[in-house]
């Protein structure tokens, strides 16, 4: 195993990285999601890498990838309530599933994954790019591991944490049609939407924890 594969260990990692980030950024997801949503996306983030905790902990030291991301996709399709812990929950099942038996997860099975993933909840959630929901983040993020060729699992991650960003931006001016945003009209203009944020959020963990949304937003 090289030192830059993405093993079981690595994988426990970023699970843990995520938590931090959404721990870290709990308050500016709820502050998004007070304007263009429930009000509770924040809340529901933190349930789900909360309930994940115990079952990444309890996995043995020799699991492999996919054992952690089928705990965390356990964790959200069981635990956690809203509409986007679920849809979030498709997404870790569908890496799981990818990642297979093998103790490394390559980026042919992140591309795998996540284009399973996208599949899965845009045939659960009937969203389309545009329509302003994770979609417009988790769709750039499939789109740049799929360019990715052949590169290391760490450079194709950071490329898609990159893409999902830029749709997180968009989504700022986009008119939603789907969820509580759909009903706000003008009012949910200039706000990213919160659930590409967590899909950004996750991809961006692999790299390092993110610890303020601002910068993101903003550009920088």
């Amino acid at each position: 195993m090289s030192s830059s594969a993405l093993d079981g260990t690595r994988t426990r990692d970023w699970a843990g990285r995520f938590a931090e980030s959404v721990y870290a950024t709990e308050a500016e997801l709820t502050a998004l999601d007070q304007q263009a949503g429930d009000g509770d996306f924040g809340a529901n983030l933190a349930a789900g890498v909360g309930a994940a905790r115990p079952l990444l902990d309890g996995l043995e030291a020799s699991a492999g990838p996919a054992a952690y991301l089928g705990a965390m996709a356990t964790a959200f399709l069981d635990e956690v309530g809203g509409t986007s812990g679920p849809l979030f929950g498709l997404l870790f099942q569908a890496m799981g599933r990818a990642a297979g038996p093998g103790p490394e997860l390559t980026t042919g099975a992140l591309r795998e994954g996540a284009a399973e993933g996208l599949s899965a909840i845009r045939r659960v959630g009937d969203a389309s790019p545009g329509d302003k929901t994770l979609v417009d983040a988790l769709a750039p993020a499939a789109d740049a591991l799929g360019a990715a060729g052949e590169a290391p699992p760490a450079d194709a991650l950071a490329a898609a944490a990159e893409a999902a960003w830029r749709g997180v931006r968009e989504t700022a001016s986009q008119a939603a049609r789907m969820g509580r945003a759909s009903y706000l009209g003008e009012r949910a203009t200039g706000v990213p939407d919160p659930g590409a944020v967590g899909i950004a959020l996750f991809f961006a963990s692999a790299v390092g924890t993110v610890r303020s949304l601002a910068p993101h937003l903003d550009g920088g």
